[in-house]
């Protein structure tokens, strides 16, 4: 079970404001939506959400305003609101997307990328797995936002990258974080994707920032058939 938000926060949700309170809120409910935990049909109920986040019932209601914008979830007028469908075309199209974008940040990043910077991806990398080995799932997520955060800074491409970040909220962590499979595969094609930045191999690059994409859009498929959330 997730920890209430406020208490992974802190007291008062460490004294942020009340929007980046309700941005935790929104995260948290996307997750659960794009896993399956929250299934298309249920209505999210404001006084439930916010005894089981742990926050007041204002963070859920504007949360719920920014996914209703997302197309997450529906307002139905006197009932209030409710997830909406997911197919398997809304998921092949994030994950299209997000590859896409990512296919040009590491293009940009092969023309740019120094030596030291390198030697800082493979640091993270093997951080990740470090984390991948011992399982805990907050570790391989922040080890995962660090080595993209330090592969994007090196492209010069800080919009583009803006975009793929607010694009990746759509990519539920503990999923990922959960399977050691994935973690391990994921290791090995960052290896793979540093010794193509290297040798400076723009081809094998771009074609491992892409498949970093297809399997994990495969693997979400999978758990969401799993969970039976098409059935």
């Amino acid at each position: 079970m997730n920890a209430p938000i406020t208490s992974r926060l802190g007291p008062n949700g460490g004294g942020r404001r009340r929007d980046q309170l309700s941005d935790e809120v929104a995260a948290q409910l996307r997750a659960e939506i794009m896993s399956g935990a929250l299934r298309p049909g249920t209505y999210i109920r404001l006084d439930e959400t916010a005894a089981r986040l742990g926050v007041s019932i204002t963070p859920i209601r504007e949360a719920l305003r920014t996914l209703r914008g997302e197309g997450m979830v529906q307002l139905e007028p006197h009932r209030g609101h409710v997830v909406a469908p997911l197919t398997r075309g809304d998921i092949e199209d994030i994950f299209w997307l997000q590859a896409t974008i990512a296919r040009k940040l590491t293009a940009a990043a092969v023309d740019r990328i120094t030596d030291a910077e390198l030697d800082e991806l493979t640091a993270l990398n093997e951080a990740l797995a470090a984390a991948v080995d011992r399982g805990v799932v907050g570790e391989v997520a922040a080890a995962m936002s660090a080595f993209h955060r330090v592969l994007h800074r090196t492209t010069g491409r800080i919009k583009l990258a803006w975009f793929l970040y607010h694009v990746a909220r759509y990519m539920p962590p503990q999923i990922y974080a959960t399977d050691q499979q994935w973690g391990t595969a994921t290791v090995a094609r960052h290896r793979e994707l540093i010794a193509a930045l290297r040798r400076r191999d723009t081809e094998t690059a771009t074609r491992v920032t892409v498949d970093l994409f297809t399997d994990s859009a495969q693997r979400l498929i999978a758990q969401l058939e799993k969970v039976g959330i098409w059935t």
